[in-house]
């Protein structure tokens, strides 16, 4: 008899950084002002193996709520809901946040990053809006996890993807149809339809330590972006396979893409608008 051969299985978790918050309530641009990111992103980790990633991070929680030096902290304390339940690097104490990264490494993601600038996206929801339409945040969301999908999903005889609720939405019907015509312009592409099985979950960071690494790897991404800051990037930059920068058309018109043959710097970043390009 001839013994047969395990399907292969991808799992991929998404989560995002920045907002897309583009105008008040007067239809006033809003970039600029306290709080607003300047870039929005959507990011997807490729995990290896899970549940390393799942005893990695939670033995390291074990290990920092058993360290005297955090006790009384409000954010290891369980009903803070915070770091005692799971990892969150915009939430995370600076000392728990150099552990995380050092233990990022260590896991095997390997991940990829799609990018909008925001005043790009204000002058295409104005242009929009003088057709009498509006831009939504679900058709530039969406529009991002198609690109990076687009590539990802003939690799393995199955995919497994868990995306972080946006709020308290799943969208499940609308993340269906863009991991689908993510499988269509890859056909469209290379003449061939690799419809691989993929199952797709929303979830909570503190159910899925993919979620975890994935905010992580965003997180570091979006300091190098929106406030020039490089260590934390740097700690982790091999275990980017590929950011996708849409809007920094000065040498393409599809955009600055950046991988290990043309590697990201803060040098090679276009500055936002709001921190004086001409867009």
């Amino acid at each position: 008899m001839t013994e047969a051969i395990a399907a292969s299985v991808r799992h991929y978790f998404v989560d995002e950084a920045g907002d897309l918050n583009l105008f008040d309530k007067k239809k006033r641009v809003l970039l600029g002002k306290g709080g607003v990111s300047n870039f929005f992103m959507v990011g997807v980790a490729h995990m290896p193996d899970p549940e390393l990633a799942r005893v990695k991070l939670e033995t390291l929680r074990a290990q920092l709520l058993a360290d005297p030096y955090f006790k009384g902290v409000p954010s290891l304390q369980p009903e803070a809901k915070k770091t005692a339940l799971y990892f969150h690097a915009k939430d995370d104490l600076p000392e728990v946040r150099r552990e995380v990264f050092q233990a990022l490494p260590e896991i095997g993601a390997k991940v990829q990053v799609a990018i909008r600038r925001k005043d790009v996206l204000v002058r295409e929801a104005q242009a929009l809006f003088r057709y009498g339409n509006k831009l939504r945040w679900q058709d530039v969301y969406d529009s991002l996890v198609m690109r990076l999908f687009r590539n990802l999903l003939h690799k393995a005889d199955e995919n497994h993807i868990v995306f972080a609720y946006r709020g308290k939405s799943a969208r499940k019907d609308a993340l269906e149809h863009a991991i689908l015509k993510a499988k269509q312009n890859f056909a469209k592409k290379w003449g061939t339809l690799h419809d691989k099985p993929t199952l797709i979950r929303s979830g909570h960071p503190s159910d899925y330590a993919g979620l975890q690494v994935v905010d992580y790897y965003l997180w570091a991404l979006q300091r190098l972006y929106e406030v020039g800051e490089e260590r934390f990037f740097g700690s982790v930059a091999k275990d980017y396979r590929l950011i996708m920068d849409f809007d920094d058309t000065r040498q393409k018109p599809y955009g600055a893409w950046y991988s290990d043959s043309n590697p990201l710097t803060l040098e090679k970043i276009q500055p936002s608008n709001r921190l004086g390009s001409s867009g």
